[in-house]
């Protein structure tokens, strides 16, 4: 399964891509907001083993497609089913930051979104960020969804608790 627009293809993870996916997993600024991280190389390599795996599921809830951009694996786009009754989804996105402030993630937002409605026939699509994280806020409000407010210490990070801020789309919204 392959998304792409002009720039940029997602397609589904392969057994070597833990190489790229460790060379900014392994990076604290890259994870400085995640439950995760710095990467080892194991850890790295675990999280390919298991993506593969979780693209087996049937059904299937989890899709994990790497990014590239220019012919190299830069970073990593989510979509996770989260309510299947309620027809709810989810985004995530992580990418090399030797390609930030290129309006990649912004692009890898929209096809996954595009995706969610799209492919999956879904009626919401949410993603959360850490409020410090301005650049991902600044992503998820420039594909159209709305900010609904913060979930109070959500996550656990190495730091402690963590909050998240919600950010939303409806089917019907998306496009407009």
């Amino acid at each position: 399964m392959k998304l792409s627009n002009e720039r940029l293809v997602l397609r589904e993870f392969i057994e070597n891509d833990w190489i790229d996916l460790h060379k900014y997993a392994s990076q604290e600024l890259v994870c400085q907001y995640q439950p995760w991280g710095p990467n080892t190389e194991e850890e790295s390599q675990n999280f390919v083993t298991q993506v593969l795996k979780d693209s087996k599921q049937e059904p299937r809830e989890r899709f994990v497609f790497a990014i590239i951009y220019m012919e190299k694996m830069i970073g990593a786009g989510e979509f996770n089913i989260r309510d299947y009754a309620n027809l709810a989804g989810e985004i995530a996105y992580i990418v090399n930051p030797d390609y930030w402030g290129k309006g990649i993630a912004t692009e890898v937002a929209t096809l996954l979104i595009d995706f969610g409605f799209k492919n999956l026939n879904l009626h919401r699509i949410y993603a959360t960020c850490d409020p410090r994280n301005i650049a991902s806020s600044k992503v998820l409000e420039k594909v159209g969804m709305i900010n609904e407010g913060k979930i109070r210490e959500d996550l656990l990070i190495k730091n402690g608790w963590r909050d998240s801020l919600l950010y939303g789309v409806l089917d019907y919204e998306w496009g407009k």
